[in-house]
C-alpha cells in the first residue's frame, strides 16, 4: 500500500498541497502519479483533503494534527486500516507530484526482497547521483552507503569531504521515499527521537542511532520535493516540457 501522508499547514509554502500542478491539486497529481503500482490512500489531517481526495476517487484517513512527521501520520493510518504486519508500506510524500513510478517500484521491490530473504531492515529507502554543486545545498540530503549498500549516515552536510578535491565527485542525494512493512513501520515509530536526528533534522536517523538497518537502492530521478514557490516554479518549467 502507499500512503501519502498529506498536512495542510506548510511553515514555508502555505496550503502547498492544493496548489494546482498541471490540472491538478499537487496531492492528487501526486496520487495519480503512483496509482497503477498499488492502492493508494492518503493520510491527512483536513476534512477539505478527505473530501479532495473522495472527489477524484481515492481513500483517505485522517489523522492527528499534532503528528511531529509524515512518518507518525502513516503509521496511524495504517493502525487504523487493520493492515496485516508483513504489508508493505510506502511512503510517498505529497509534494512529490513528478516522483518517477521506478522509483518507488524500486523501493516496493526492495521491501519485498528483504521480507522473501528474511533480512534484518527496518526501512528501504533510495538515493541518486547528485552533482558536488547540488551537494552544496544543504535542502539536498546526502546518504553515506557502506560496502552492503545500507545507509550509514544522512546529511544536510557535504559528505563525504573529497580531501583530494577531485572536480568531478558525485554525491549520492537521498530522495525521502521510504518503504516498510507494518511491523517496522511500528517499531520505528515506537523509537525514541534521537540526538542525530533532532541536530540535522532528518527522522531517519533514528532508525541508525537506535542499531536499525536503512537499505538503499540507487535510482535515477528527475524529480525533486517541492518546498518552496521557487521549486514549485522550477518544477513546472521542467515538467511541463
Amino acid at each position: 500500500m502507499i500512503i501519502i501522508p498529506a498536512r495542510l499547514n506548510s511553515s514555508r509554502f502555505a496550503n502547498k498541497i492544493l496548489v494546482d500542478i498541471l490540472g491538478l491539486p499537487m496531492v492528487i497529481k501526486t496520487a495519480k502519479q503512483v496509482s497503477s503500482l498499488d492502492k493508494v490512500v492518503i493520510a491527512t489531517d483536513s476534512q477539505e483533503v478527505i473530501n479532495l481526495a473522495q472527489e477524484h476517487g481515492f481513500d483517505a484517513v485522517m489523522t492527528s494534527s499534532s503528528h511531529q512527521s509524515g512518518t507518525d501520520r502513516i503509521n496511524e493510518a495504517v493502525n487504523k486500516l487493520n493492515l496485516d504486519d508483513n504489508e508493505i508500506i510506502v511512503n510517498v510524500q505529497a509534494d512529490e507530484p513528478f516522483i518517477e513510478k521506478e522509483v518507488v517500484q524500486a523501493v516496493i521491490n526492495r521491501v519485498a526482497k528483504s521480507k522473501e530473504n528474511k533480512e534484518d531492515i527496518m526501512i528501504v529507502s533510495c538515493h541518486k547521483e547528485i552533482s558536488s554543486e547540488l551537494a552544496d545545498d544543504p535542502n539536498h540530503v546526502k546518504v553515506i552507503l557502506d560496502e552492503n549498500l545500507n545507509a550509514i549516515y544522512f546529511s544536510r552536510a557535504k559528505v563525504p569531504y573529497h580531501r583530494d578535491h577531485y572536480e568531478n565527485s558525485s554525491y549520492n542525494g537521498h530522495l525521502g521515499i521510504y518503504g516498510f512493512t507494518k511491523k517496522s513501520l511500528n517499531k520505528f515509530c515506537s523509537l525514541t527521537p534521537s540526538k542525530l536526528e533532532s541536530i540535522e533534522k532528518l527522522e531517519q536517523l533514528r532508525a541508525i542511532d537506535s542499531g536499525f538497518k536503512i537499505a538503499m537502492v540507487k535510482v535515477e530521478s528527475k524529480s525533486f520535493g517541492i518546498d518552496t514557490q521557487e521549486d514549485l516554479n522550477n518544477a513546472l518549467k521542467i515538467f511541463k516540457k
